[in-house]
C-alpha cells in the first residue's frame, strides 16, 4: 500500500502559483524594457568607477593612504 504524501496537492498549489506570479513579472519586465535600462545604468556605474574622476574621489577619502602607504598595506586587509 502506498501511502500518499501529507500536503502535496497544497505544496502543489503553491509551487504552480509561485511559478505563474513569477512568469508574470518577468514577462512584465521585458515588455517595459526594464533589462534594457537597467543594462544602460550598470555600464555607466561601471563606466565612472573607472574614471579619474572617480579614482580622484577613492583616494581623497580614504582616511588611511598615508598608513596604507607606509605599510604597504591597503585598508581592505586590514
Amino acid at each position: 500500500m502506498v501511502q500518499k504524501p501529507r500536503f502535496l496537492d497544497w505544496y502543489l498549489k503553491i509551487a504552480t502559483g509561485s511559478a505563474i506570479i513569477g512568469g508574470g513579472m518577468e514577462f512584465f519586465m521585458i515588455k517595459t524594457g526594464f533589462y534594457d535600462r537597467v543594462t544602460v545604468i550598470e555600464a555607466e556605474k561601471r563606466a565612472w568607477e573607472n574614471s579619474p574622476e572617480a579614482q580622484a574621489m577613492r583616494e581623497a577619502l580614504n582616511p588611511w593612504r598615508s598608513k596604507d602607504a607606509e605599510t604597504g598595506t591597503t585598508s581592505i586587509d586590514q
